[in-house]
């Protein structure tokens, strides 16, 4: 790709991927995986922050981290994009990355207080050197220079107010001038490169989908550790209702990975393999719509460590009601905004089941922990049936009219967003 295309006005449209070069896409590879490991610390960490001492200023803390730790990682899923599996310099450079993670990790509890100066220096070494990443790839041939080059200053920029704000302040200073050092790194692919961005590099659809359905893996995972790991240490025998809590915190997660992964999650990579500006498409519904999935899920763990810690036949707080329903909620509006991103649906259940489950934390006052998962269990529960009924509905509905034109689409022929459902 070159600078001339970067800088072009229109989208840049790469050229249809052959079935050879489509079945032999890259995937992720061990460095990757290893890389990840040390993302399974880091976000345990981000929910441990939400459970210990819970308020308005320690959420605020946490989902500011957790932005930053998010961000590298995905910044990193780029790089490694634009590189060939099989890359030395990914390899060596995702292994320093991975030991300074460790150390962000080490240092997320008091990232706001005593070990502020070492989350910094370790964050900011790992977001110069995804830059350096991006400038071997460039090199290569892999990526656009001048891309590279807009959002490296914003990151820059950053990566300087986070240092500052580590070593000149502390308490809300700190936070306000962190909040601004994200706000800006965030802001260089997303508006303020916004036209470079789009002739950055080829998109290796598989790789790229792949990476970011692990991550929601990844913190699902977080929420069943959470049940284990405080049912483990809390008391020496498991009482009924530990059980049945741990049963439903369980079958949350079930339905929090089925509402992504079912059907969908291969639709959508789909349809990102034959989308006409597949880097702001990719950026918007991965990079950017995927913080809120993750969010959502952290925030969720959270209160299942509180429920843990407290007592599941307890009556739940407010902070532990808005943790559980007020994580599922924002984990279902971030999956309605990536479907309506990568695939134009507009569908409404899942905001009403947000809803539903935001109207539970108003109301659920008085009810025990294991209550509170039942019904969120039950909302999406019903959400998975509805959601499976009507797309058999419609796959059939669409076969019979089409005479096999939706099983084409499914596949991946994207349908023109000005385009009225078929009525042949």
């Amino acid at each position: 790709m070159t600078d001339t295309q970067a800088q072009a006005p229109g989208p840049v449209v790469p050229a249809e991927p052959s079935a050879s070069e489509v079945g032999a896409e890259r995937r992720t590879s061990p460095v990757e995986l290893l890389w990840d490991l040390v993302f399974v610390y880091a976000v345990t960490q981000v929910a441990a922050i939400l459970a210990h001492r819970p308020g308005w200023g320690r959420f605020g803390e946490a989902m500011l981290l957790l932005a930053l730790v998010w961000w590298a990682w995905s910044a990193f899923v780029w790089a490694a994009n634009a590189q060939s599996e099989g890359s030395r310099s990914l390899r060596a450079v995702m292994l320093a990355a991975t030991a300074l993670i460790f150390l962000v990790g080490l240092a997320l509890p008091q990232a706001f207080g005593a070990e502020g100066i070492l989350f910094a220096v370790a964050y900011i070494l790992v977001r110069l050197l995804h830059l350096g990443l991006y400038v071997d790839a460039s090199r290569q041939g892999n990526a656009a220079w001048s891309a590279i080059a807009g959002f490296g200053v914003t990151v820059l920029i950053g990566m300087a107010l986070l240092l500052a704000g580590a070593v000149l302040l502390h308490g809300w200073g700190r936070a306000l001038l962190w909040t601004a050092a994200a706000a800006i790194d965030y802001a260089g692919p997303a508006w303020l490169t916004r036209q470079r961005l789009r002739g950055l590099q080829h998109v290796a659809v598989a790789h790229f989908a792949e990476r970011y359905g692990s991550f929601v893996i990844i913190c699902l995972g977080e929420s069943i550790l959470a049940v284990g790991v405080g049912l483990g240490t809390a008391t020496d025998r498991l009482t009924v209702a530990q059980v049945v809590g741990a049963v439903l915190a369980l079958l949350i997660a079930i339905g929090l990975w089925w509402t992504y992964f079912d059907r969908f999650a291969e639709r959508a990579q789909a349809r990102l393999r034959h989308d006409p500006d597949p880097v702001l498409a990719a950026a918007d519904a991965y990079s950017y719509i995927h913080l809120i999935i993750v969010a959502g899920i952290i925030i969720f763990a959270g209160g299942v460590r509180l429920a843990v810690h407290r007592s599941i036949g307890a009556p739940m707080p407010i902070s532990g009601r808005l943790y559980l329903c007020g994580g599922v909620a924002l984990y279902l509006l971030g999956l309605a905004a990536f479907r309506w991103r990568i695939a134009g649906e507009r569908g409404v259940l899942r905001p009403l089941a947000a809803v539903a489950v935001l109207i539970l934390a108003v109301a659920g006052g008085g009810l025990p922990a294991w209550a509170i998962g039942a019904l969120i269990a039950g909302v999406l529960g019903g959400l998975c049936v509805v959601e499976s009924i009507a797309e058999r509905t419609d796959g059939a509905h669409s076969a019979d009219e089409s005479g096999g034109q939706d099983s084409r689409d499914l596949e991946g022929e994207p349908e023109p967003a000005s385009r009225a459902p078929s009525t042949r």
